[in-house]
Formats: structure tokens, C-alpha cells, sequence
């Protein structure tokens, strides 16, 4: 069996995470490892944990998360310059990105996404100050706030981005299996435990792409919440390693990796 399996959330630059790596090993010399964001912070981490798994797996695809955009050392480029900087060294690797082409998976186009959040999974009728306001009363505000917003227009971006996806995705005729860390659904968002967490979950822009787009299926991260839910009749597998206090005692109970997709030899 050829088998296309999906990670995200590595984190390996958190302790106890890197080890979790020897885990990642293909069983055919011809798997294939989606990573769907969040591997680390700093640009060598990131680019040397995607080395290690591209000379294990047939081909390596990856999708950017917020943590890999964050803006953490003086010597880094920032905002879309780190992200730039990310895919020429993907490249290098031979690490597929979302400005690549989409690869062949035994008939099945493999389409990595990145498409941000802009705020607006949101209550009706807020704005996003009022919104905003809100989290920080709770006491709910992501990173991002501090090591992506002060360095570019997130909003502006998702929106360039979402523009780039459709026109690029939309020119597909085959099957695909669609990859990106923001859930595409705003209904996966309600395994969240804080309701304002949602503002960095994703766009609702994005609802619906999974039937549009023909995907069997769709890989995606950043909840630590990992599992498969059915939508419209299109699983979405959410397959986050997260923190160790998230996964030590339930990482050998899981299907992590999770094999989203298997084919026979000659398929």
C-alpha cells in the first residue's frame, strides 16, 4: 500500500515534542507525509524538521501555520518576507508549498492551502473591536497578536490569499485532498472551550470549499483537538500533535499519523 499520511502542530522546538518525531517512518517506500502547519518558530527549526521527514517519506508537503510566521529573533525576516524565505528553502528540500504545483497522490491532487484568518468568525452583529475587547477580558488572546499583527496586515493577507486559492483550485478537474492548518469548516470550531478563540481560527470564507472543490477529504490543525468529522459527506481530520500535556497520555490510543488516504500498488 501506498498511504498519504497527515501531521500537524509538531512544536518541536517545545520539550518533549522532537522525540515524538521518530514516530513519523513511512511503511512503503512510496508514503507520502502532509504536514499542515505549526512545525516551529524560527526558520532553521522549521526547515530542518521538514529535511528530516523529506528523506523518509516519497515526497513531503507542507502548509504554513501561524506559529511559522511568527517573528521571533532579530536575524529573521518577518511577515511575508519570512514566508517567502520559507518556501525557497522548501524548495530546496523538495518540500512541496502552496505556490507549487499540485502534486499527483495515484490520481488524487494533493492542494496545500494557506489561507490566514481575518476575524471574522466572530458573533453576529460584532465588530471586531467589540470582539477583540471581549477576548481580552476573558483573557483569550493568541500569540499572534504580539509576534505576526505588528509586522502585517493579516486581514489584507487572508483576503489576497483566498483570492489566490480559488482561482487556483478552481481550475482543478480531479479528486483532491485539500491541506491547510485554519479548520475550512467554522462548524469544527465548536469543540473550542473559549467561543473568542475563534477570531484566529480561520475565515468563513473558506465554508463550503470542501463540496465545491470535489475533496475527499480534508486535512487541517491548530485546534489540538485532533479526530475526523463528516461534513456534507467529506471527512475533515484534524491531525495535531500539540503539546506534550495535550498528547502524553493519548498518543498511542490515536491514529496519528492519521492515513488519510491508501492506495494498492499499481492504483
Amino acid at each position: 500500500m501506498a498511504t498519504l499520511w497527515a501531521v500537524s502542530d509538531l512544536h518541536v522546538s517545545v520539550a518533549g515534542n522532537e522525540a515524538v518525531l521518530d514516530r513519523l517512518q513511512p511503511q512503503s517506500a512510496d508514503d507520502w507525509l502532509l504536514v499542515a502547519g505549526d512545525v516551529a518558530e524560527r526558520q532553521t527549526d522549521i526547515l530542518s524538521t521538514l529535511a528530516l521527514l523529506a528523506r523518509r517519506y516519497r515526497q513531503v508537503v507542507w502548509s504554513p501555520g501561524n506559529h511559522e510566521l511568527f517573528s521571533v529573533g532579530k536575524d529573521e525576516a518577518t511577515g511575508r518576507k519570512k514566508y517567502d524565505a520559507l518556501v525557497r528553502g522548501c524548495r530546496e528540500l523538495g518540500v512541496l508549498t502552496p505556490e507549487d504545483p499540485y502534486a499527483n497522490f495515484h490520481g488524487v491532487r494533493v492542494v496545500p492551502l494557506f489561507t490566514l484568518y481575518d476575524y471574522s468568525l466572530r458573533p453576529t452583529a460584532t465588530s471586531l473591536d467589540q470582539a477583540m475587547e471581549s477576548a481580552k477580558r476573558k483573557g483569550v488572546m493568541l500569540s499572534d497578536e504580539m509576534f505576526i499583527a505588528p509586522y502585517v496586515d493579516i486581514r489584507g493577507w487572508c483576503w489576497e490569499r483566498l483570492s489566490y486559492s480559488v482561482n487556483r483550485v478552481g481550475r482543478l478537474s480531479e479528486p483532491c485532498v485539500l491541506m491547510n492548518h485554519w479548520p475550512l469548516e467554522p462548524a469544527l470550531l465548536e469543540v473550542l472551550g473559549a467561543p473568542e478563540m475563534s477570531l484566529w481560527c480561520g475565515t468563513k470564507h473558506t465554508r463550503g470549499w470542501a463540496e465545491r472543490y470535489h475533496a475527499q477529504a480534508v486535512v487541517y490543525g491548530h485546534l489540538h483537538t485532533p479526530g475526523v468529522r463528516t461534513i456534507a459527506g467529506v471527512p475533515h481530520y484534524e491531525v495535531s500533535l500539540g503539546y506534550p500535556k495535550q498528547w502524553r497520555d493519548t498518543l498511542e490510543a490515536r491514529s496519528w499519523p492519521a492515513p488519510v488516504l491508501e492506495v494498492g500498488h499499481g492504483a
